[in-house]
Formats: C-alpha cells, structure tokens, sequence
C-alpha cells in the first residue's frame, strides 16, 4: 500500500502518514527500523504494510516507494 509521510520525529524513529485517502496513520520505531530508512522526510512517497483490521490496524513497515 502507498502512502505520504506526514511526521516523523527522528529521536523516536515514529510518525505518522497519510493514506491515499487522507487518513492519518501513527508507526512505531519497529515499522520504521522494519524498512531499513534511516531518515523520513514529510512529503516522501513511501510503502507501508499494515497489519490487522479495524481499530487494530497498525504499520508493520515503512519503506521508500520505489517506481
């Protein structure tokens, strides 16, 4: 799934992006370190994989979107 970045706070390695849709969805430092970036810009294109359904879901990982 694709996404933008929208936060990220260096020092927690976490932050946020915006789905397609405009929906704003939090990850955690093991999303960010899960796709191997070591910085994340708001405004970059990235590839996100979420887990679960509903309420529950959550990023796994954060990588860059790559064409």
């Amino acid at each position: 799934m694709q996404a933008t970045a929208y936060t990220y706070d260096s020092d927690s390695r976490s932050g946020s992006v915006l789905l397609d849709d405009g929906t704003p969805l939090p990850f955690d430092a093991a999303a960010f370190d899960a796709g191997g970036l070591r910085l994340l810009r708001p405004g970059q294109r990235v590839r996100i994989e979420v887990q679960g359904e509903g309420a529950a879901r959550q990023i796994a990982l954060v990588t860059l979107q790559t064409f």
